[in-house]
């Protein structure tokens, strides 16, 4: 960047990704600071600047004196990252096995129904909370949402149906068919920026939180996979 011009052009179009509060550009140095009410993934800037090829924007890497810094043990550090989805994983499953039991006895395919109604009824809630940074962040790898952003929007509805149906035990063959389809074709997006070793936030949880893609989202999509074909073939 060299001009107001310039400044005024990078401004107004990083001003329009959702979770922005505030830019301040520094013409001389060519930085900007970015202020956001929640993580917003590096790719998302960069792909609304692709209209404008002359700008491109990186994050600016600060050096710190490791000796500083504690250092967490990979496993403290793995648990706080995934607490959330941890905590909501063992929410659900408890309440389903609060209410998978008939006669004092516990029915496992009641219980794979009541975990994939709750399942689906509190991830969509998560989406719904900014539906339109979900958008965005499911853009970046969703291999539908890639080529059409519309889908990102109508995914936390579908999500929500599928949640009611389990809830409601409307056509199950309905309901797992489509539930196997819509897990595997999400599944496909995940797997692909998990090989190619992509920096991309989770958007399981929406954008509430700042959740790294990894084999965890993977074992996330099959699983519900294979919980929807057990209930359907069995």
């Amino acid at each position: 960047m060299t001009c107001s011009s310039c400044q005024t052009t990078v401004q107004d179009a990083l001003s329009t990704i959702a979770g922005v509060t505030a830019i301040q550009i520094d013409l001389k140095n060519g930085e900007v600071l970015i202020s956001m009410t929640h993580h917003i993934d590096i790719a998302i800037f960069q792909v609304v600047l692709g209209p404008y090829p002359k700008y491109s924007i990186q994050e600016k890497e600060i050096q710190a004196n490791q000796a500083d810094i504690p250092l967490p043990s990979l496993q403290n550090s793995w648990i706080q990252t995934y607490k959330p989805l941890l905590l909501v994983f063992a929410f659900i499953a408890s309440i389903a096995c609060l209410t998978s039991f008939a006669n004092n006895h516990f029915i496992g395919q009641l219980w794979m129904n009541h975990f994939m109604a709750g399942f689906f009824i509190v991830f969509s809630f998560f989406k719904f909370l900014d539906i339109r940074a979900f958008a965005d962040s499911y853009a970046m790898y969703d291999v539908i949402a890639k080529q059409w952003k519309g889908y990102g929007y109508l995914y936390p509805f579908i999500e929500l149906l599928l949640g009611i149906a389990y809830l409601t035990a409307f056509n199950p063959i309905l309901t797992n068919s489509i539930t196997i389809v819509v897990m595997s074709i999400s599944s496909i997006g995940v797997m692909q920026s998990v090989v190619r070793k992509q920096k991309i936030r989770c958007a399981c949880l929406g954008a509430v939180f700042n959740l790294p893609m990894s084999t965890v989202t993977i074992i996330e999509d099959v699983l519900m996979v294979i919980m929807a074909a057990s209930m359907l073939f069995i």
